[in-house]
């Protein structure tokens, strides 16, 4: 499987399930940071977030025998409720796995497009460890979050849509997890705009896709609690999306809880929209490097929208 083709291809495939997000302007952002700022709304995705993108080309790309026989899955929320949704598409049964720590929101989100959801350990890594077992003894399909082609084809549509909303782009702010969205949709961006500047970004309580690439090797890391769960966790040691993610993320940036706090309430207040953790993650990037990006026609995905009241309450408190 190769990009960009690939990528144009699942476009294609999953345009009937999902929904092309606005690529929209921001005055109050553009006004704040000197640069031309758009925002790619993924919080208005199906499910809330661009998960829906990968899963559902993963699960559409499968023989009719592997969907008799189901998928399985592990997730902190966005890519469950992705799968689950996928799977009511496709008239498939789903089983999510989540870490003992996983929002309550999320877990709201996947019980209502129909997942079956499964607790086990602590940490993503260890629940997706628990669903890759599962799918051995059951012969049910194992859905990765990010270590898949076709998921990270699928995520790489956002590019594709991006292409087609604006005259280009001098740079792109994008949350770094697992790599499946940095790594698709970078990956179509810069063959068509190979000057583009790609900036990678964690929040410092759980950056190991981003320690790994200055280690040259994926590592296995502890992460604190972040209000990126979204992005938070390890990396599979085998994972298509380290090289790719070696290869197209041109600078990395780290920020902390109370950045990232900040740019939710400043983000929720100048666009009056609700975001999660992780997007927060890539607007406080937005702010933090705002002298090096004057003059520069800047793109953000915000990645998600999935966040509980309770959340929103002790943010603003």
């Amino acid at each position: 499987m190769t990009f960009p083709k690939s990528i144009q291809s699942a476009a294609i495939q999953i345009q009937p399930f999902i929904r092309k997000t606005p690529f929209v302007h921001s005055k109050a952002f553009s006004d704040l940071t000197g640069a031309d700022v758009r925002f790619k709304l993924e919080s208005i995705q199906v499910t809330g977030s661009f998960k829906a993108r990968g899963a559902i080309n993963k699960l559409l790309s499968l023989e009719d025998h592997e969907k008799q026989k189901g998928v399985v899955s592990a997730s902190t929320g966005n890519h469950g409720a992705a799968v689950a949704y996928a799977a009511g598409q496709a008239g498939i049964d789903c089983t999510i796995y989540v870490p003992d720590d996983a929002s309550p929101a999320k877990l709201e989100n996947m019980k209502q497009f129909g997942a079956k959801i499964e607790v086990h350990g602590n940490d993503c890594i260890k629940a997706e460890a628990k669903a890759q077992e599962i799918s051995i003894s059951t012969g049910e399909t194992y859905v990765s979050p990010y270590n898949d082609p076709y998921v990270m084809a699928g995520q790489g549509t956002i590019g594709v849509e991006i292409e087609s909303q604006c005259d280009g782009l001098d740079a792109v702010i994008i949350s770094v997890g697992g790599g499946g969205l940095i790594g698709g949709t970078a990956g179509f961006l810069k063959s068509i705009w190979p000057q583009i500047h790609v900036i990678g970004c964690s929040p410092e309580n759980s950056a190991v896709m981003i320690h790994s690439i200055k280690a040259g090797k994926v590592l296995e890391l502890s992460s604190k609690p972040t209000l990126s769960d979204g992005t938070a966790g390890g990396v599979e040691g085998n994972s298509i999306t380290f090289p790719i993610c070696c290869d197209m993320i041109d600078e990395t940036v780290l920020v902390t809880e109370e950045e990232i706090k900040d740019a939710m309430i400043t983000y929720m207040d100048k666009e009056h929209q609700l975001i999660e953790g992780a997007a927060g993650t890539a607007v406080a990037t937005l702010l933090k490097k705002k002298n090096n990006l004057i003059g520069k026609r800047v793109g953000v995905v915000i990645c998600g929208g999935n966040i509980s009241l309770d959340t929103v309450r002790d943010i603003l408190n």
